[in-house]
């Protein structure tokens, strides 16, 4: 989640680092600092919340100079204070270091320093990395030099368990920026006169389009007019310029308040460009030519495992159902950061997929590496044409998403989901899906875009629902099927963006556990689109209701005769009509052979005999919550789902 911004050229620094946090700053952070190297001296400026803080406090106090390193911190070692934000110094407070990723092995590090005299300021795993760059570095002796460092650096790193991207500085190389990656990623930014070091390119391409992505223990050394790339074990590291794809347009928000709503309405225009030119309508499949793979070789598929983490898991999940039910090939999904520790039964006609927007992610990187160790041909799914998975892959599909700035991931996962769909068409064209399903298949992916577009335009709707239920402090959604993993990603959305608790699960566990936690301080949300299930959608949103009321009525009833009685007095509150069903023929619930009425009463007087809801014959549509859901009447709800009369008031 932290954001790393390295300078080196001939313009002040501070400005430069703090635009690039304020690019990053949609990655979340707790805190924020730079270190700016001026002549002889190192000023550092760090302050905890906002980067208007650290803002502010450079205008009250200016760090000048034209090298510095800068952060935004998301704490994972150390609470949140000045103390502990980055950057951090080593022992002598002359070397300077900004740090992305985890050193598992820092307690064992911190306790050997301690007892070599070394005291810190800061609980952070990153000043122990600082203290044991700046120990070798002393170690060696001799007068300041950039080749002194970089072996101070070679020697410390390989003591270090984790992962890192980090860049660093030191007070007696006033013209060397160095940084070094493992499993987090960090980009070299190339400029006239000018270099730069970033986390993510979408923070410098404002100053620059050409990059170098940097690998897995490669350490770059940056100067004002040149650059040079080695690897950890010595000697040259080879690399390859590229041309960042998007502008600095397309990493602003625009007229929108954030990023995420930006990605959220860029939606119809990236599913579209998933599938822009990978349709054919004369052999009624897709064409995926990254796959590298002969049709004989597709063909001998046998296995597919789909791999990945967070939203790319959930994606998979949706490509498990299409690809199987399009395909009928048997598909695995597996969490990337569970894939490496299994010993799990591959057989040597298995295909891996690995998903991840962008191509980085530490755990789906290992999943690959492990998968390509055992023998398996493994693509990836990426959306980052410059990515690690991108390189290092044995081919792929790129999503065309462009950049998604927003943390919680919208824009790629549906792009994630279309590109699973189109290889369930072609595995499933390629075995036996007909040409008439396959031209099918492939005019419901066209017609997606604009159904996504009508979707986006209910939003003022959506606000609403929204302010309803914004006080709740847990949220509950729940899908069948295909929609099972979209009831998951729903319930990370909310967590991520919330910050409450929110839980995914399939619509048919309600009865077995699940309605526990069904209480009316906790909304839950189905994904219940009009299809083959959408009956037994209707039956568990009834358990839902009746778990509501069983509730509030434990409260002020005890006794298991009264809990008993209590299931059975549920007042239905879904108002169900058909224009095309006479209203003396009243729809019944399982437990209830017939309404009961009072003397003299007709079923079509519309009259319930407690009160509670009247029917609104006319419509053929199911109100739910304000939301009217089109129902047909030739579904067999009809026979079973209506409005109850005959209950007694709660």
């Amino acid at each position: 989640m932290c954001g790393i911004i390295g300078y080196i050229g001939k313009s002040q620094a501070a400005p430069i680092l703090l635009d690039g946090l304020r690019r990053l700053e949609y990655r979340g952070y707790d805190s924020a600092g730079v270190a700016i190297l001026d002549g002889g001296d190192i000023e550092t400026r760090k302050r905890v919340g906002r980067i208007a803080n650290l803002a502010e406090l450079i205008q009250q106090s200016p760090a000048l100079g034209t090298a510095g390193i800068s952060h935004t911190r998301w704490a994972t070692h150390g609470g949140v204070t000045d103390a502990n934000a980055h950057p951090h110094s080593d022992q002598t407070g002359k070397l300077f270091i900004c740090h992305n990723g985890v050193i598992e092995n820092y307690s064992t590090l911190k306790e050997q320093l301690i007892r070599d005299g070394h005291t810190f300021q800061s609980q952070t795993d990153t000043e122990v990395l600082a203290h044991l760059i700046g120990k070798h570095y002393e170690a060696a002796g001799g007068p300041p030099s950039k080749e002194r460092l970089l072996e101070a650096l070679r020697a410390a790193l390989k003591q270090v368990v984790g992962t890192y991207g980090i860049v660093l500085l030191h007070q007696d190389l006033p013209d060397v920026l160095i940084g070094a990656r493992r499993g987090s990623p960090l980009v070299l930014g190339i400029g006239k006169g000018e270099n730069f070091f970033a986390s993510d390119v979408s923070a410098i391409v404002a100053y620059t389009r050409a990059a170098i992505y940097l690998k897995d223990y490669d350490i770059a050394v940056l100067s004002r007019e040149e650059f040079e790339i080695s690897s950890l074990l010595g000697g040259a590291s080879g690399f390859e310029v590229s041309k960042v794809e998007f502008s600095e347009d397309d990493v602003s928000k625009g007229d929108f308040p954030h990023y995420m709503l930006k990605e959220i309405y860029e939606q119809p225009a990236t599913v579209l460009d998933a599938m822009r030119g990978r349709l054919s309508r004369e052999e009624a499949t897709s064409k995926l030519g990254g796959l590298e793979m002969t049709p004989q070789e597709l063909r001998e598929v046998d296995r597919i495992i789909l791999t990945g983490c967070g939203t790319a898991s959930h994606a998979a999940m949706v490509g498990e159902y299409v690809i199987e039910a399009l395909a009928h090939i048997p598909v695995e999904i597996e969490f990337a950061s569970e894939f490496r520790y299994r010993n799990m039964p591959m057989t040597k006609d298995t295909l891996v997929f690995c998903i991840s927007q962008s191509g980085e992610t530490a755990d789906t990187l290992a999943a690959m590496r492990e998968s390509q160790r055992k023998g398996h041909r493994t693509l990836g799914i990426c959306n980052n044409v410059a990515s690690t998975i991108a390189r290092e892959s044995d081919g792929g599909v790129y999503m065309h998403a462009g950049p998604e700035i927003g943390v919680a991931a919208t824009k790629s996962f549906t792009s994630q989901v279309m590109i699973t769909s189109l290889l369930g068409l072609l595995f499933g064209r390629m075995r036996h899906l007909s040409t008439s399903e396959g031209l099918r298949m492939i005019d419901e992916l066209e017609a997606i875009p604009a159904k996504i577009a009508r979707i986006l335009e209910m939003n003022e709707h959506i606000k609403s629902v929204a302010n309803k239920y914004c006080h709740a402090n847990a949220m509950m959604f729940l899908g069948r099927q295909f929609n099972y993993p979209v009831a998951l990603e729903g319930a990370l959305k909310m967590k991520e963006i919330s910050y409450i608790h929110a839980s995914g699960h399939p619509s048919a566990e309600l009865k077995h556990g699940v309605i526990a936690l069904i209480s009316p301080e906790v909304p839950s949300v189905f994904i219940a689109p009009d299809d083959s299930v959408f009956d037994k959608n209707i039956s568990n949103i009834e358990e839902v209701k009746a778990g509501h009321r069983h509730r509030h009525r434990r409260k002020y009833q005890t006794g298991e005769s009264r809990r008993r009685r209590d299931l059975h007095s549920v007042i239905t509150r879904l108002s169900l009509s058909d224009s095309h069903h006479h209203p003396s023929a009243v729809a019944r619930l399982p437990h209830r052979r017939s309404p009961r009425l009072r003397r003299g009463q007709t079923p079509e007087s519309g009259q319930e005999r407690d009160g509670g809801v009247r029917p609104a014959w006319g419509s053929r549509r199911i109100a739910v919550d304000g939301y009217a859901v089109p129902f047909s009447r030739n579904r067999g709800a009809c026979k079973t789902f209506g409005v109850q009369f005959g209950l007694r008031k709660l």
